[in-house]
């Protein structure tokens, strides 16, 4: 270099002194030179310490962003400090951070991939089990934390995002399953019901709507249903008790009910026996209630006949409740009256029907006096046998069935000997009765408590009969 400016120079030397340049000039024009000189040299310098600061500044961020990739990611930070910087200059050190930081983008990368998949699962059920709070443009994470520990909560989220689905899932079937089976009984569209709820549970493909918003829907359609269920149910039990009563007032015949029997055999069911289908429609109800409007109409022409069968009720009932007599249930009506319309047959039949419950009432009551009242009589029965048996001379013959005739003998005097006891118990839960009551307790008309004392007045001068009939054998 410095011969080729030497050389330069001569040769400029030359040409101004064969051209005859002033000193001053030369000067000059030698001052210029060194300058430009100077302006190149510092141009050149500049633009290398440009580059120095790229480079540094390169590496800068090219460790920055590899650091914040590493925290990104959540893992330890690398670091390229070099023993020896002069033995190594600054693009060698870019060059062998670059491979790290691509290394490291190629991770997050897939790592990220990794998020959004699991976030976009978490989106899609969000929006299907709480539609009303899902915002679909918000992100719940961004890359500054990618990590396995922020990857491994989301996916604790997803899963139990997935068995809150799954339940719900379970939940809603189980829901349908019950409402197609109200639907079936009570004859509703089951297709119809679900749709007005949500149109996806309708639908077979596409995801079910799951949100708390159907579940409650379905809650509230099956509650509806429940209710309505039991109203029908008893309407239709109603129905068929009044079915049966005006079967057995009027005698029908086992043909004509057979027609209605898969009603007559509900009519104990439970809720959740009744599940055939259309057995409580609208339709079905209205079936059963025009035949019982038919049997109401046909029982109104037959009513002087169902007077007649119900008073001869009455009657029995009373008969076997021992009250004939007792003026309190007698009812006074004519034939001849209901003919003329003199007395409304429904009212009458009412009044008999109101009798036969006060009968049943006060037999009930009376039950267990009556049962010994029975055995009582019974046991008088016998006693008398035995007085008759005693009286013959002949029954210790060894005849035909004497034997027989003796152990009878054998077992009225135990049940004979009974009697008092009979009597203090029946007098005393009489007693008893007829306090709690406030009436007197009487048996085919006769006050019981009168019947018992007469009876041991009775047996008294029986008794005392036989003493004196002894005593005279003696003497």
């Amino acid at each position: 270099m410095e011969t080729m400016c030497g050389s330069i120079m001569r040769e400029l030397q030359a040409i101004w002194d064969e051209v005859g340049e002033p000193e001053a000039a030369r000067d000059r024009m030698l001052l210029e030179l060194e300058q430009e000189c100077l302006e190149v040299y510092r141009r050149k310098v500049d633009q290398a310490n440009r580059s120095r600061a790229q480079l540094r500044q390169a590496i800068a961020q090219s460790e920055a962003e590899l650091a914040a990739v590493c925290s990104a990611m959540g893992e330890p930070p690398i670091h390229f400090k070099q023993s020896n910087q002069k033995a190594c200059g600054l693009r060698e050190e870019l060059c062998a951070i670059l491979p790290y930081l691509e290394e490291m983008k190629r991770k997050k990368a897939e790592r990220w991939n990794q998020f959004l998949d699991v976030v976009g699962r978490i989106k899609k059920i969000s929006s299907e089990i709480r539609p009303e709070n899902f915002m679909p443009f918000e992100v719940p994470v961004d890359q500054s934390d990618i990590s396995l520990r922020k990857l491994e909560e989301l996916r604790v989220e997803l899963q139990s995002l997935e068995k809150e689905k799954s339940e719900r899932l379970k939940q809603v079937m189980e829901y349908l399953k019950t409402l197609h089976s109200l639907c079936e009984v009570l004859g509703i569209n089951f297709k119809q019901t679900i749709s007005e709820i949500h149109p996806s549970l309708d639908e077979a493909e596409g995801p079910m709507n799951i949100s708390n918003t159907t579940i409650e829907m379905l809650a509230l359609a099956i509650q509806r249903l429940c209710e309505t269920k039991m109203q029908r149910m008893q309407k239709l039990q109603d129905l068929a008790s009044t079915m049966l009563e005006l079967w057995n007032l009027m005698d029908t015949p086992i043909e004509e009910q057979q027609a209605f029997q898969n009603v007559t055999c509900n009519i104990a069911a439970s809720e959740s026996e009744l599940t055939e289908h259309n057995t409580l429609s609208i339709e079905f109800l209205n079936y059963v209630e025009a035949e019982v409007l038919r049997l109401e109409q046909l029982k109104s022409s037959k009513m002087k006949e169902l007077v007649l069968k119900k008073n001869t009720e009455l009657e029995e009932h009373r008969r076997r409740a021992h009250l004939i007599g007792e003026e309190g249930y007698a009812t006074q009506f004519t034939i001849e009256a209901i003919e003329a319309g003199a007395i409304d047959p429904s009212m009458l039949l009412e009044q008999i029907e109101a009798y036969i419950s006060t009968v049943k009432e006060e037999a009930f009551s009376r039950k267990d006096i009556l049962e010994r009242v029975e055995k009582w009589l019974n046991a008088c029965e016998e006693e008398a046998w035995l007085e008759d048996y005693n009286k013959d001379d002949n029954r210790y013959n060894a005849g035909r069935g004497a034997h027989i005739m003796l152990k009878r003998a054998e077992k009225a005097r135990v049940l004979v000997n009974k009697i008092p006891g009979m009597v203090d118990v029946l007098e005393t839960k009489t007693i008893v009765w007829e306090n709690e009551r406030g009436n007197e307790f009487t048996y085919d008309g006769i006050r019981l408590i009168s019947m018992l004392e007469e009876y041991m007045i009775v047996r008294e001068e029986k008794e005392q009969e036989r003493k004196r009939q002894r005593v005279l054998t003696v003497y």
